[in-house]
């Protein structure tokens, strides 16, 4: 049976963040996911998490201007800011009582992407050491070129590869089936081949990013591929809904949410 986070980033957001946590709950998830919650006091999201019986999964490291906006990880000449806004997202994700932290690459150069690549794999080597203190999890996610062209990772299997260049076992994949299915589809293949590797999965429809209950993706297929696969995680709902988010809800009816 699947079990289901709301993105906290994306749902519910005709509320104020914090009042966010206690509506996701009454619609039926028992987990969220945040990205950006930096300008939150730790110590009130832990207190809305503990209210309502939630469990917090990962947050993103925090972005930077001046050509950070997409991340800093494999950020040529920028390895001491990675470090900064890495600490920062550890120290607060331990702080919420989270498991883990999307690591975001960054915007690279073709012509860079050599040097990328090193810079990439030693910052996530230093970056895995820190995190396995604190029993956390890294994870590197694939982003499709139509949402952030020149995003360094780019498909399933790069992204695999840095994984095994870095060898640290707390460092997983993030497999967003909305980008994966428009960088190069054959979803559940995919899902068979790279399980090992996977920490977390999140869904939307495609193309439209709406409801996972339109477009090309057939999700009850995947949620029956990634239970029959013995997948324990959980799935992640990082859509943009069509309007009032439990108006929306409809397709998890069968999975326990709902108004």
């Amino acid at each position: 049976m699947p079990r289901f986070a709301a993105n906290l980033a994306y749902m519910f957001t005709e509320r104020p963040m914090m009042e966010r946590f206690g509506a996701a709950a009454t619609a039926g998830f028992k987990a969220v996911e945040l990205q950006f919650p930096y300008d939150l006091a730790p110590t009130d999201v832990r207190a809305e998490l503990t209210r309502h019986g939630l469990v917090q999964l990962g947050i993103n490291t925090q972005p930077r201007p001046n050509g950070g906006e997409s991340g800093l990880g494999a950020m040529p000449g920028r390895e001491r800011e990675f470090a900064e806004v890495f600490q920062k997202a550890l120290d607060y994700v331990v702080a919420i009582g989270g498991s883990a932290i999307h690591t975001m690459a960054g915007v690279v150069a073709p012509e860079l992407r050599p040097a990328a690549e090193r810079v990439f794999v030693a910052n996530y080597t230093r970056a895995a050491d820190l995190a396995a203190e604190k029993n956390v999890t890294l994870l590197i996610e694939p982003l499709n070129p139509r949402d952030r062209p020149s995003y360094f990772v780019g498909r399933v299997e790069q992204a695999a590869d840095l994984i095994a260049q870095i060898g640290r076992p707390n460092v997983k994949i993030q497999f967003d089936f909305y980008h994966v299915q428009i960088i190069c589809g054959d979803l559940i293949k995919r899902l068979e081949k790279f399980l090992p590797a996977i920490g977390h999965v999140q869904i939307a429809a495609v193309p439209s990013r709406a409801e996972p209950d339109e477009g090309e993706v057939n999700y009850p297929a995947v949620f029956d591929a990634l239970d029959r696969l013995g997948y324990a995680g959980w799935i992640g709902c990082e859509y943009k809904p069509r309007g009032r988010t439990e108006d929306g809800l409809g397709w998890g009816r069968r999975y326990g949410l709902g108004p």
